[in-house]
């Protein structure tokens, strides 16, 4: 028998041994233990160390709130580490790790740090690393010299770099009720939900069902309450409505009433069963939800807390009641409140001697002292801790009187000896979930803790979470729960009758006794109550920055266990009660949450693949795809031997002679439809949208509120209500986030609905002198002649049997069309198209040739506005309006946007007749040993076909001045100097005859 592991009891297999290492040492155990429970029955009491002082630490709970018990998981190469010992299901082979520790977790020389004393207070990073102000290391050099040694100190675990072999999944679930918790409240919530008929999700985090009913000893319809807690989950396994999620953390409350969850399928598994994924994330949309999520027993603050074997009183109950394991031999316990009393009860009856319970409370009812005589316990009311002893295991306590009003200590101090010291501050209910949906807690002075919210989304709460601690309450909570949220009615039944436990739940306002030493509110950041007190004196008044000066509640545990005694010092200090200090918000995730499990199947990139619907096609046929933003687009369909350069040339100018088709499908495309449509546009552009006939586009130009340019394209108006706005490839997802931010924040009131519909469309641009005779050979239902379609002019049509809208528009600066289709027909109307254009010698061109073509016309696009540039640096003044106001009107006029010598868009032709390339500086005096001066960089650039030259777009200071002179490309980094000329950036056909030809 392991040396703390009881005879009997527990609800593991003792037939099953199970072999794992910790730390490179075998260890035992058996099945249905956790790490933290095999390790702590070896005898194991020293875990981990803090992450400042790298002060010793054991075990403090016994469930996912634990701050101490970090361990690293070894699978092969691949390292988990941060991972709480007590969610650790142990299995054969198990390897194991401590960590934030040198050379070894028993001797760590960073322990060092426990000498620094008020030196690594709060806040020393920001006084410390600031810098003297004379001498060699003045200012931040002193940061910069301590950073390394700050950084290889920094962190807990250490992340491995061997890549995951692991699965992972994702699902999309549905119900009428999810129930969050599995202890007698969800147990029934869920009971009474699938019983109406509703289809019923029951996740909890823990591997069985049951909650406290596993470990609580209490009773339940005369049975022990673990085993109700299996025969009620056992009855919903023949049920079809009832989905049973085990070892699921619900992590996340979103807005509809979505939540997240991550289960976790075969972390506890040796070998994974075949097609098995590791973890599974779950997005649960309910219809309502029963929050049965329990309550976080606190500690309380004293010198020496800390210290290896000092653990909460409820966690050595679980661990003596659910794994048949005893947390010490001689225990004390110290409380505020009567739920200690039970445990000592509980921990007696498993084999412990109970040498004393230490309450602040100088008045105790006859309950609960029949409860400390019965587990043989001396009971010291009236008195408080002050002090442990021992080095990496408890050996002994210091006592004291306690005065609970004044908070005073008097009289001797008295010393027990006992290796385990168990407290009990209290309980938070676990109201994280709550938060997250959209309120703030309410605190209650009976229970000292903040309770949940009012519901502001559909959810309903039961048992301990709303601060019903008995199991009866919980029954009778979980049960009208259930029933609420399948809008079923509470009629009166017989409903499990359970153990009426004496003793009142209310703790004494008591989480400190002063005393000398160090007494740690947050135990992984070693945030001491001096530190908190220090956040106030240094200023630091709101909850928040307590939180950011001290770190407080910033570990992996997320202050549950620290939040409620860190505010209760705080709120002493400012001289207010708890609800005014106030709590900070709880975000998502409620626990970590793998980074496979988000991307699930997605893996490999660390960004999408978008394929346009002629993608396949494109391949087929010989075009080199390369990335553009998210998306795979032909860059040139080469022919044999040909270099980039060459394809381009030789698409471009068959496209300016003949005719070239090339996929516009990544267009970023929005439907923009409503009463207020047309009002919305004239808002978002800087040209008037609201005058533009049914039938028609304009090309529209959007600024951002500070005036820069922001975005261009075209909108065509198909109705008067319904507008088709079509944006750069790049800024689609922005352009669609700018228009629902106005809409939904700064004018809620137009009637404007806005819809992505960039995947809906393919989209083929057929451009050059002979495109209109190539259409007029393919499309029917509508003519194509200027008449019928003019410049900017829609009509709907059939290519080869297929509904297709077509829009005259041009950015090559030739005669061209936009066709688009629904996107299942992509490729039909595009294969159609080429076909009708093989006898006039049509091309399929890419999207260098397409480049060639927009730098000739002097077309702008992302290259150009680049997030600096105004509508007027790219001579595009001519499109604001001076009639409406509009987003940037009222900023787009401020001194620097209007300066003469801003950067503006100018031509470049090379000289020398070498290539120019993108980003290269322009200089007025070429010095290339010094470059220096630059008046401006190249945007975009090409060979020209059309003009036989190397041209380039450019940011040029005073560009439009600068037509007709000289000055220089200077790029060192690749070794290009040379002469250029500055000209227009209209290159090629500037008064667009081709184009409206």
């Amino acid at each position: 028998m392991s040396p703390r592991r009881t005879e009997t009891g527990g609800r593991i297999d003792r037939l099953r041994t199970i072999r794992f290492t910790f730390d490179g040492a075998s260890y035992t155990g058996h099945a249905g233990d956790t790490l933290a429970s095999a390790l702590l029955a070896s005898g194991v009491t020293l875990f981990g160390r803090s992450f400042k002082y790298h002060r010793p630490r054991g075990l403090l709970t016994a469930g996912v709130e634990e701050p101490n018990a970090l361990v690293t998981v070894l699978r092969g190469e691949v390292r988990e580490p941060n991972i709480p010992a007590t969610m650790v299901e142990i299995y054969d082979g198990l390897t194991a790790v401590s960590q934030n520790r040198f050379p070894s977790l028993a001797w760590d020389v960073s322990a060092v740090n426990q000498l620094g004393g008020k030196l690594l207070s709060a806040g020393f990073y920001y006084k410390t690393f600031m810098g003297p102000a004379i001498g060699p290391l003045k200012g931040t050099r002193f940061w910069m010299f301590c950073e390394h040694f700050i950084r290889r100190a920094a962190g807990l675990g250490r992340a491995g770099l061997a890549p995951d072999t692991a699965r992972y999944g994702r699902m999309n679930a549905f119900c009428d009720v999810l129930v969050v918790g599995s202890g007698p409240a969800g147990l029934m919530a869920a009971k009474a939900a699938a019983d109406q008929g509703a289809r019923v999700i029951l996740a909890e985090l823990e591997p069985h069902f049951g909650g406290s009913a596993n470990w609580s000893g209490e009773t339940i319809d005369g049975m022990p309450a673990a085993d109700w807690a299996a025969r009620t989950a056992g009855q919903f396994e023949g049920h079809d409505n009832v989905r049973l999620l085990p070892r699921t953390t619900v992590w996340g409350y979103y807005d509809g009433n979505t939540l997240a969850a991550l289960e976790r399928v075969t972390d506890h598994k040796e070998i994974p069963g075949r097609g098995e994924p590791r973890h599974r994330y779950w997005a649960i949309r309910a219809k309502s939800v029963v929050l049965a999520t329990g309550s976080f027993e606190r500690p309380l603050v004293f010198p020496g807390n800390d210290r290896p074997g000092v653990m909460l009183a409820h966690a050595a109950e679980r661990y003596a009641n659910e794994y048949g394991v005893l947390p010490g031999e001689r225990i004390a316990l110290f409380t505020n409140n009567d739920s200690a009393y039970h445990s000592a009860v509980a921990l007696k009856k498993a084999g412990a001697a109970i040498v004393a319970i230490i309450d602040v409370r100088p008045e105790l009812s006859s309950e609960m002292r029949k409860l400390a005589t019965k587990a043989e316990a001396e009971i010291f009311s009236g008195h408080a801790v002050v002090a442990t002893e021992g080095g990496k295991a408890l050996s002994g306590i210091k006592l004291q009187r306690f005065d609970m009003t004044s908070g005073a200590l008097s009289g001797e101090a008295r010393s027990v000896h006992a290796d385990c010291l168990l407290m009990s501050g209290g309980w938070s209910p676990t109201i994280h979930l709550a938060s997250q949906a959209g309120a703030r807690a309410v605190w209650d002075a009976a229970r000292q803790a903040f309770l949940p919210p009012k519901p502001t989304q559909r959810w309903i709460g039961a048992g301990a979470f709303t601060g019903s601690f008995s199991t009866t309450e919980a029954i009778a909570e979980g049960r009208a729960a259930g029933l609420s949220a399948a809008g079923g009615t509470n009629t009166q039944s017989t409903v499990p009758v359970g153990e009426a436990a004496p003793g009142d739940p209310d703790p004494a306002p008591v989480f400190e006794i002063k005393a000398s030493g160090k007494s740690f509110v947050d135990f992984q950041h070693d945030v001491t109550a001096e530190d908190v007190r220090l956040a106030h004196r240094e200023g630091f008044v709101s909850v928040e920055h307590l939180k950011r000066y001290t770190t407080l509640g910033m570990a992996t545990d997320q202050g549950k266990s620290s939040n409620i005694p860190g505010l209760a010092i705080m709120a002493e200090a400012l001289g207010k009660p708890i609800p005014e200090v106030g709590t900070t918000r709880f975000r998502p995730p409620f626990t970590a949450v793998s980074i496979g499990s988000l991307a699930a199947e997605r893996f490999g990139d660390l960004k999408p693949e978008r394929l346009t619907p002629m993608h396949d096609w494109h391949v087929a046929n010989g075009a080199t795809m390369y990335s553009a933003g998210l998306w795979y687009r032909p860059m040139i369909y080469g022919l044999a031997g040909e270099t980039i350069e060459q394809a381009y040339v030789r698409e471009a100018k068959a496209t300016r002679e003949s005719a070239g088709i090339v996929d516009v499908s990544t267009l970023g495309k929005i439907a923009v439809q409503g009463p207020d449509a047309a009002e919305f546009l004239d808002r978002v552009y800087t040209n008037m949208f609201s005058t533009l006939p049914v039938g028609k586009a304009r090309y529209g130009l959007m600024l951002r509120e500070d005036g820069i340019a922001f975005d261009d394209g075209t909108t065509w108006r198909l109705g008067e209500q319904d507008f088709l706005m079509t944006t750069t490839t790049a800024n689609a997802g922005k352009v669609m986030q700018h228009l629902e931010y106005f809409l939904d924040v700064i004018w809620p009131e137009l009637k404007v609905h806005v819809t992505s519909v960039t995947d809906q469309w393919a989209g083929a641009a057929i451009g050059g002198p002979k495109a209109r005779a190539i259409l007029a050979t393919c499309v029917t239902g509508t003519a194509v002649d200027n008449a019928a379609l003019p410049f900017m002019g829609i009509v709907h049509g059939k290519v080869a049997g297929v509904p297709v809208m077509i829009c005259r528009l041009s950015f090559s600066g030739e005669m061209a069309f936009e066709v688009y289709c629904g996107a299942g027909y992509g490729t039909h109307v595009w294969e159609a198209l080429i076909d009708a254009g093989k006898p006039f010698g049509l091309v399929t061109y890419g999207l260098e040739a397409l480049g060639t073509l927009r730098i000739e016309k002097g077309h702008v696009t992302g290259a150009e506005i680049d997030g600096r540039t105004t509508a007027r640096d790219l001579h595009l003044d001519w499109m604001l309006s001076k009639k409406k106001p509009f987003i940037g009107s009222a900023m787009m006029d401020r001194e620097g946007l209007i300066a003469p010598d801003r950067l503006q868009l100018v031509g470049l032709i090379s000289l020398d007749n070498r290539p120019l390339s993108g980003g290269a500086h322009v200089v007025e005096q070429l010095d290339e040993a010094n470059p220096h001066d630059s008046i401006g960089h190249i945007t975009a650039c090409c060979y020209s076909p059309a003009l036989g030259k190397y041209i380039a777009l450019a940011l040029v200071k005073g560009g439009k001045q600068r037509h007709g002179t000289r000055a220089y490309v200077s790029d060192p980094l690749r070794n290009r100097f040379g002469p250029i000329e500055i000209v227009s950036n209209h290159f090629f056909d500037p008064d667009g005859s081709r184009m409206h030809g």
